[in-house]
């Protein structure tokens, strides 16, 4: 089976990636509202993911979601960086694992509500 990671873009990720060869590699969901990119995972990278983050799982597309933010922000990073979707860029986040855990640390903490103007 193969695996993979979605990375969500958003206009201002566009913007990182305008011009590079990964513009040929967005897809669109939803009538063209939600943009993505696929990062391949293999196995081995796979299993080191969900060793690391005990929320990490596998869906039945072989997808491997619930990481923390910290471990997808870095992801699109990696992906700028490299200017890939290969498993490189997944081993490029795990190169800073414990920086990430840290940030993942966290995200855990409580956060207020939202204010909303009613």
């Amino acid at each position: 089976m193969a695996y993979f990671m979605v990375v969500l873009l958003d206009d201002s990720r566009m913007e990182k990636i305008k011009g590079t060869g990964l513009e040929e590699h967005i897809k669109y969901m939803f009538g063209g509202e939600l943009r993505l990119l696929e990062v391949e995972v293999s196995e081995d990278l796979k299993n080191k993911i969900l060793a690391e983050f005990e929320t990490a799982r596998v869906d039945s597309r072989g997808a491997i979601t619930d990481v923390p933010v910290a471990f997808m922000r870095e992801l699109f990073n990696q992906v700028v960086e490299k200017k890939s979707l290969g498993p490189e860029v997944v081993e490029g986040v795990l190169a800073k694992i414990g920086e990430i855990k840290e940030m993942a640390a966290k995200e855990s903490e409580y956060l207020p509500p939202p204010e909303i103007e009613v």
